[in-house]
């Protein structure tokens, strides 16, 4: 350990008590105010280092020093590395993690449970925190450290601690036992937009354009069904949207992106029997999930309003579509999210049971967004808004995408009531992810919120000055 840059690792666990060079801080937690602002009082050296878990430490050869090392010649107000994770059954294994950039506002960004921080910045943070943070502390520290330099090399070894797979993981956020840490979450995320002039004011919305007549669309409402290779249990959705009972008429566009196992032999079959399934089978073969989105929404039968179903799902009753089209109606909103159940394939509930998003406020859902990694399901949209932004042309990330782009500047509704089941089994897609895959999955989206930071800081420019403001 370098002599005079970190001399003393601080710990805010146990008792008032000295070993050796290593000072222990009696307190619960670092993600309080309490804890980080005693470590705050008492550390004197240069740099500092916060070791996140209670299990062993095993540096690697010369780690400090090359952490410091870093740090002074990148200029970073903190640092953190690759690192290896003994796992349960005492393997060792490689633990990459991600490029922090600026769009990185979710507070379980995987920083590993090693962070090293220059000592001026992290008390300089510290003394800006308000009192009384039991969860988000460390949280607003880190929102308000200036440069972040992720050290591409693995220097330490730490123990294997969630065991859990990646899709157990996803939905912690939304676990109603939760609702209180992302409560503080979402005031201190809020509080840094405001601080950088990326928060959108709700009073800056636009309203929703009323466009074209009703009767000028083919029909009132399309549901939309992009499926590859789901031979199992693409009929199970089809006929779940064939039997919605509704006032008005409407159709189903299942985008087919040519499937081999079957899938296309079953829509046609329903086809034939049922003229409101329209089967489409791109001519390009490079789409991916919003691509086939955009190709459904080209379409010249696609109705006023676009609602999404997965090719895995099935709508929780047969009003789910009168209900979503009544409440855009009510919202006057140009995007709805709804809530879901998620199952196991025979439709028995299974953790995390109903994913609502309760978090999201009509107020501040917009902004919160930034920080969570999804908006909810299913997903319907004005077609006519749609059009104007489109999907990118990806099959993750796509619609969370959309979503951000239709915050910025409409409002978007909720209904928070099951509108459909969401059934979870071996096949799909993120049920078991690798780390470097939860990695690209994660920078993706982190840099939707990149972009998205930028254009809310111009867009609330252009509404301030156009106010007079």
């Amino acid at each position: 350990m370098p002599e005079n840059e970190i001399a003393r690792i601080i710990a805010a666990f146990g008792d008032n008590r000295t070993f050796g060079r290593a000072e222990v801080l009696s307190g619960e937690t670092f993600r309080s105010s309490e804890s980080l602002k005693r470590i705050a009082d008492t550390v004197r050296e240069k740099y500092m280092l916060l070791y996140l878990k209670d299990t062993p430490l095993e540096p690697g050869y010369l780690a400090l020093d090359r952490m410091v090392s870093i740090a002074e010649d990148s200029g970073a107000d903190m640092v953190y590395a690759d690192y290896m994770e003994k796992t349960a059954d005492a393997a060792v294994r490689k633990h990459p993690l991600a490029d922090c950039q600026k769009g990185a506002l979710r507070d379980d960004f995987d920083f590993g449970p090693v962070l090293v921080f220059r000592t001026s910045s992290f008390r300089k943070a510290v003394r800006r925190l308000p009192d009384g943070y039991r969860y988000g502390g460390l949280y607003a520290v880190r929102l308000m450290m200036k440069r972040i330099c992720h050290i591409g090399e693995f220097l330490y070894t730490s123990k294997e601690t969630d065991l859990r797979r990646s899709g157990e993981k996803q939905f912690d956020y939304v676990d109603p036992k939760n609702i209180g840490v992302q409560k503080e979450m979402e005031e201190i995320c809020t509080g840094h937009l405001k601080r950088i002039g990326a928060w959108i004011d709700p009073a800056s919305r636009k309203p929703v354009p009323k466009g074209t007549a009703e009767d000028a669309w083919p029909v009132r409402a399309t549901v939309v069904i992009p499926v590859l290779n789901r031979a199992g249990t693409v009929a199970d959705a089809v006929r779940s949207a064939l039997s919605q009972k509704c006032t008005f008429r409407y159709n189903v566009i299942v985008v087919d992106n040519h499937s081999t196992d079957g899938t296309s032999e079953i829509l046609e079959d329903i086809a034939a029997k049922d003229s409101r399934l329209i089967h489409l089978v791109p001519e390009r073969t490079d789409l991916g999930i919003g691509g086939c989105w955009n190709l459904a929404l080209e379409n010249g039968k696609c109705g006023e309003f676009a609602v999404q179903l997965d090719s895995d799902d099935v709508y929780s009753s047969e009003e789910v579509l009168e209900r979503i089209v009544a409440e855009f109606g009510k919202q006057d909103c140009a995007m709805l999210t709804g809530s879901y159940m998620m199952t196991d394939f025979s439709l028995k509930p299974i953790p995390p049971g109903v994913v609502d998003h309760k978090e999201w406020t009509d107020g501040n859902g917009a902004n919160n967004a930034l920080r969570i990694n999804g908006l909810g399901a299913p997903r319907a949209f004005r077609t006519e808004i749609l059009r104007q932004f489109r999907f990118p042309n990806t099959s993750y990330g796509e619609d969370y995408a959309v979503g951000l782009r239709i915050g910025r500047e409409y409002k978007i509704g909720r209904i928070y009531d099951v509108l459909y089941y969401c059934r979870r089994w071996t096949g799909n897609s993120d049920a078991d992810l690798s780390t470097e895959k939860v990695n690209a999955n994660n920078m993706y989206k982190d840099w939707l919120r990149t972009v998205e930071l930028r254009a809310r800081k111009r867009f609330n420019k252009a509404w301030k000055k156009e106010c007079g403001q």
